[in-house]
């Protein structure tokens, strides 16, 4: 038995499933288990053959569909291995990846090491872009109990200590909320031990979902990153945060404050509520109602004062009565595919 084992949790996305299959099949001292969550496309048939072909090592696990927090809380009751590293399946491992984790939770007595996950399209085309853009302390606790939210790769860029993610999971099941178990993973851990923080990419996370499209109706929003909904992402971070701070006072004693600060919830919040806005709207929403926005931005204890002076730029660009400035000042903040060169402006 290796000491980590990777788990692929996947709905729906047998395009993309097979690059991470293989990417976690490349990584020689780590278990892998494919855990389906209901598919109705070609996902299981691909998961078959990958079975037929390396017997034990691609362990597949079929369940209804239940939500990526039920992948979370299966994949780590099913775990043996002291290390776990849950794998998006529509992102991938680099060569190596889980030879430099396990070397770093080696160096100290880390319950999580991150990495930073190159941007990639939805080819696999590198977009020049890293997340995430900031590197945290260590002691990662210390500023959650205050509030904020530390700099984290989504799901793909984190390894746990399978024992110290046990001590906060399981999450609770909600019918309404079943998306964003990396959140309760990525920030409970965090108030149980020190994060290493590896600066080198080590993985890529994929971004297919394009910066504008339009609605049904025929109006034009904004893609930010993969988010189907920006407006449900909106809803449902206050609920998390609540869900996480129940799950931290009920199994380890932590009492987190009422309010969280995070400037990604907060640049997503912007970006839905300016774009495409009259400019009367937008210098009402930005006079009146910004308030978070600014406090998450100007005192962002992880960024230098030549970020903040950047993304304060951008942001003032939406109170000029120009369509053309705000259209590409809210594409920057939101997406990083529109930051490739390539990308037309």
């Amino acid at each position: 038995m290796k000491a980590l084992t990777v788990v692929i949790g996947n709905y729906n996305y047998a395009r993309f499933l097979p690059e991470a299959i293989e990417s976690a099949l490349a990584q020689t001292q780590a278990d892998l288990l494919v855990i389906d969550d209901g598919s109705v496309d070609e996902s299981r048939e691909i998961i078959e053959r990958y079975h037929d072909r390396f017997g034990e090592r691609v362990r597949p696990v079929y369940k209804a569909n239940g939500g990526q927090c039920s992948v979370y809380n299966l994949g780590l009751a099913l775990v043996q291995t002291e290390f776990v590293l849950f794998l998006d399946s529509d992102d991938v491992l680099y060569p190596g990846a889980i030879d430099e984790v396990l070397r770093a939770f080696a160096s100290g007595d880390f319950v999580k090491v991150q990495f930073k996950l190159r941007v990639i399209d939805e080819d696999g085309t590198d977009t020049g872009a890293l997340v995430p853009g900031a590197t945290p302390p260590s002691d990662c606790a210390t500023i959650l109990r205050r509030g904020w939210l530390y700099p984290s790769p989504p799901a793909s860029g984190n390894a746990y200590r399978v024992s110290a993610l046990r001590s906060v999971f399981p999450i609770p099941l909600s019918a309404e909320q079943r998306k964003a178990a990396d959140f309760f993973a990525i920030y409970g851990v965090a108030l149980t031990g020190r994060i290493c923080a590896l600066d080198q990419p080590l993985g890529g996370y994929r971004v297919h979902r394009s910066v504008e499209r339009k609605t049904a109706a025929g109006a034009v929003s904004l893609g930010i990153g993969n988010c189907e909904n920006v407006r449900d992402v909106e809803q449902s971070f206050p609920w998390r945060w609540e869900t996480l701070r129940h799950m931290t006072s009920t199994r380890l004693g932590e009492e987190l404050p009422a309010r969280f600060i995070d400037y990604s919830y907060e640049k997503n919040r912007l970006c839905a509520h300016l774009y495409e806005a009259s400019t009367a709207k937008r210098w009402h929403w930005l006079l009146f109602r910004s308030r978070d926005y600014f406090r998450s931005l100007l005192g962002n204890p992880f960024w230098d004062a030549r970020k903040k002076i950047g993304v304060m730029g951008l942001t003032l660009m939406c109170l000029v009565p120009s369509v053309r400035l705000n259209r590409f000042a809210l594409r920057y903040i939101a997406n990083p595919l529109f930051r490739r060169p390539t990308v037309a402006r």
